[in-house]
């Protein structure tokens, strides 16, 4: 098994939406709909124009294992409006937004590479703050995930409709 990271654009679009669908539907068969709820994230427009506006302001990664699509991320240099909220750390940053994996490929590192490579690409930049927010209900297992590739938990939060959503802020120093 071979994992290669590549960038990705607009064309991927359908690649990355499949990707977060995958999510969700692992996530309903797991009874956990608290994150993304129960319904294919492609049928949100809203979540298209978030996808492609977040590549627009940075970067979209596109993890291949053995040359198919299995997992991607975009890192940007803020969170972006949805979080401004939040209190700025104070030095520049690179923040990572809609990580998600076919779930196919689970358990196989597609994933975890994506966060070491961003990590790296980080650091080459000269910044030393990666930044990741996340779902913190339910079980914590994605809270987990992010600690278990060198996050740390940072601020938390709530947001949503009704306030409801609780959201939790991680972050890596990289150099």
């Amino acid at each position: 098994m071979k994992i290669t990271i590549r960038e990705g654009g607009p064309e991927d679009l359908p690649v990355i939406l499949g990707m977060l669908d995958s999510c969700v539907e692992w996530l309903v068969s797991q009874g956990r709909t608290g994150q993304w709820g129960d319904k294919p994230l492609s049928e949100n427009p809203r979540v298209a124009e978030s996808v492609l506006r977040h590549m627009k302001e940075g970067t979209a990664y596109i993890a291949e294992v053995d040359g198919v699509p299995a997992a991607t991320l975009t890192v940007t240099d803020a969170p972006g409006a949805s979080l401004s909220h939040l209190p700025p750390p104070g030095e520049p940053e690179r923040y990572i937004h809609w990580l998600a994996s076919d779930r196919r490929f689970r358990g196989r590192g597609a994933g975890a590479a994506l966060l070491e490579h961003v990590a790296e690409e980080t650091r080459r930049a000269g910044v030393a703050l990666l930044r990741v927010d996340c779902y913190a209900g339910d079980d914590g297992k994605l809270v987990a995930y992010y600690e278990a590739n060198g996050f740390v938990p940072a601020e938390t939060y709530t947001s949503g409709e009704n306030g409801d959503w609780p959201g939790q802020v991680l972050a890596r120093r990289v150099r």
